[in-house]
Order: structure tokens, then sequence, then C-alpha cells
């Protein structure tokens, strides 16, 4: 069984920090690429940032640049996206994904997804 569980969304301040993970199962992460997306209510899924499957190159939506930071951890199967400074906009639904095709921040060219972790920021 192919599976990525996204974990560490919450409810946060504006300004706060969250360290989302997502652990795979089933399959091994070390020759994927891996992405995280997001989705807010009423609009397209969105690429947040993708990490090589070696860690050695990172991209990142405008958006978030300066403020997210993702990594891997191929020994224990596992990405991560640390969130910091979070504006209310960065609320939405955030996705992992993985695939072996070169796809950037362009959500069909995953092949495995997570179920999603909801990222509420207010206040």
């Amino acid at each position: 069984q192919l599976q990525l569980v996204e974990s560490g969304g919450g409810l946060v301040q504006p300004g706060g920090s969250l360290r989302l993970s997502c652990a795979a199962s089933g399959f091994s992460l070390d020759y994927h690429a891996i992405g995280w997306f997001r989705q807010a209510p009423g609009k397209e899924r969105e690429g947040v940032s993708c990490i090589s499957h070696s860690g050695g190159s990172t991209k990142y939506a405008d958006s978030v640049k300066g403020r997210f930071t993702i990594s891997r951890d191929n020994a224990d199967n596992t990405m991560y996206l640390q969130m910091n400074s979070l504006k209310p906009e960065d609320t939405a639904v955030y996705y992992c994904a993985a695939t072996k095709r070169l796809a950037w921040l362009i959500p069909s060219g995953y092949d495995h997804w997570g179920q999603g972790t909801q990222v509420t920021v207010s206040s």
C-alpha cells in the first residue's frame, strides 16, 4: 500500500509557526522528488515547495519564499515543511506529494498524494 500521511497542521496566529510532516509508507521516498501543495476553499491546488530526491535542490512559490523551508529525511522516509511568519492567506489544506518525474510545482506531475492537513492562520 502506497501512502503518504500529513500531520502537524492546526490553528495558529498570524506570525506564528507550524511544522508539517509527511510520512511515507508502502514505498521509499529515496527515488522520489517530493512537494508540498495547498488548496484553499474555492481555489485551485497550488504548489508551495518541492525538493529533489537527494535533498540538494529546492523550489518555493514566491508567496512563501523566506518563510517556508522544505526538507526531507530519507532515512525516516519523511518530509517536512517548516512554516514561519504565517499569514492568513496561508490558510489552506496542505498536501504532500511524491513523484519520480521532473514535476517542479505542478500538481499534475505528482503520483502519490497524502490526505491533507488543515492549516488555519487566524486572529
